[in-house]
């Protein structure tokens, strides 16, 4: 019997498949549970505990976290297909950062001590979650280190233009954070944010009409990402 799986794109399925026999991936697939939650919506929170293993089906979300001096700190952004519970499942009893839904989401989420268990019965499945969570990690870390190593200017130019190429693919969308979310995004005040951005469209690099955003010139924003 040929299973065939709700998502083209499915990142489940790739871990599952090839190291599930059909029995097994059937069984997989009847446990899941999909969740919807509206922008905004905090799903998982810093400190709860992990009960399950979570999934990123359609929507972005923003992991964060609170400081020793109670100030939200975005992690990361996570995009369709992403594990937005590997950073903790694995390695501590609750979670140290909080999921928030910035676009109507949907997630796929299976019970941990299922996921444990196949781990512990099958090797390949096991060896399949580490690349995940290793690749995880490295986007994390990457990123990081491409955000601290920038100027003010370079630093916004970035997240535009990460938001532009790599996650809608389009030079015009709305933008599913506010001025005070890329503060916090990339360690600047919300103000030096303002001002960036206004600087940008008064140099007709870009166009701002409230949330929606038009690269006007890619060229120019792309040097000031690299160099400014």
């Amino acid at each position: 019997m040929n299973l065939k799986c709700e998502c083209e794109k499915c990142e489940l399925k790739n871990a599952f498949f090839n190291s599930f026999d059909e029995f097994e991936l059937q069984t997989f697939c009847t446990q899941k549970v999909e969740r919807k939650f509206s922008k905004g919506e905090t799903f998982i929170k810093e400190g709860e505990k992990i009960e399950e293993f979570i999934y990123l089906k359609s929507g972005l979300v923003k992991l964060h976290k609170t400081d020793s001096l109670e100030k939200d700190q975005i992690i990361t952004i996570a995009e369709p297909f992403d594990f937005v519970s590997l950073l903790s499942v694995f390695s501590d009893k609750a979670y140290n950062y909080s999921v928030t839904a910035i676009e109507d989401s949907v997630i796929c989420c299976l019970q941990l001590e299922d996921v444990k268990k196949y781990a512990r019965s099958n090797g390949l499945f096991s060896l399949n979650l580490i690349e995940k969570m290793s690749l995880a990690t490295d986007k994390i870390i990457l990123e990081s280190l491409e955000i601290r190593n920038r100027h003010l200017r370079g630093k916004v130019a970035f997240i535009l233009l990460k938001f532009s190429q790599k996650i809608y693919q389009r030079n015009i969308f709305e933008l599913p954070v506010s001025r005070r979310e890329i503060a916090e995004y990339i360690g600047m005040t919300t103000e030096n944010v303002i001002r960036t951005l206004s600087e940008f469209r008064k140099d007709k690099l870009i166009k701002i009409n409230g949330k929606e955003i038009e690269i006007v010139d890619e060229k120019t924003l792309s040097q000031i990402s690299s160099f400014g």
